[in-house]
């Protein structure tokens, strides 16, 4: 009879508490790793969540960034539109004010060479103006004695005024110019005045009359005298009585106390050259 050792029955045992725990082990390992995966999965979608999140938010301030850059860059366009355009007006405005300071350029050179002439004209304007008041004098004394003293004055304040430093070149020209032109004023229409006539030795008030100067003649005041001035002869002469009432007359029509009206007066003829 062979007798079975027990020890193999235990050995069996064994193993299959060895291989049950084994299963169990593994089991449990699994189990853990399935856990696990789980954990990691549901990490991964928070975190891809989050990226997601982060991204779309990263997305809203690049787009806000967008939308600002292109706010200024409208801005910017803008202003240089205004920047060009004001460029532009100023470009013409300048070009406008230089062509009127070219034209002042233009006029302060001609001025200058105008005032580089000045000397050289004064040259020949003051010896002109020393003669024109020497013929003038001349003029004064070969003509009638129509207001002579004041007519020599007016001569003699010229030659005064020509040697006033503090009177201007332009100035003295314009004076003597004035003083011709009065000398031509006497030589027009019907001219009265009171005066006193120098005759025989004899001052007496009188009221002188010209008529241009082609006569000079004058009126005692008591209308009973009459005289008439001698161009040849340089000299006073009794007038005819007979013309006493025609140069009372005309005396009046020199002063506007009557009409105008044909009267009878005596000329001396211009003399003929032979």
């Amino acid at each position: 009879m062979v007798v079975v050792p027990k020890v193999k029955s235990n050995w069996l045992g064994t193993m299959t508490k060895v291989i049950n725990k084994s299963k169990v082990a593994a089991a449990l390992v699994g189990m853990f790793a399935i856990a696990g995966s789980a954990t990691v999965a549901a990490q991964d979608v928070s975190t891809l969540q989050n990226e997601e999140a982060k991204i779309h938010t990263a997305d809203k301030r690049s787009q806000n960034k967008i939308n600002s850059l292109f706010e200024q860059s409208q801005e910017l366009l803008y202003e240089y539109r205004g920047v060009v355009d004001e460029y532009e007006n100023l470009k013409v405005y300048n070009d406008h004010v230089q062509r009127l300071v070219d034209d002042q350029n233009a006029s302060l050179a001609s001025l200058q060479r105008q005032i580089d002439r000045i000397e050289e004209t004064k040259q020949g304007v003051v010896p002109l103006m020393y003669n024109m008041i020497d013929a003038l004098e001349q003029f004064v004394e070969l003509d009638l004695p129509i207001h002579k003293e004041r007519r020599l004055a007016r001569v003699e304040r010229l030659r005064e005024i020509m040697g006033a430093s503090n009177v201007a070149t332009s100035e003295q020209f314009r004076q003597i110019t004035e003083a011709y032109q009065a000398e031509m004023d006497y030589g027009a229409g019907l001219i009265a005045y009171e005066g006193k006539l120098q005759f025989e030795g004899e001052e007496i008030s009188v009221d002188f009359f010209h008529l241009g100067r082609a006569a000079l003649m004058a009126q005692s005041l008591d209308l009973k005298n009459g005289w008439i001035f001698n161009k040849e002869t340089g000299e006073w002469e009794a007038l005819d009585d007979a013309y006493l009432g025609s140069l009372t007359k005309a005396i009046r029509m020199a002063r506007k106390q009557t009409a105008p009206d044909l009267i009878k007066l005596p000329i001396y003829a211009a003399e003929r050259a032979e």
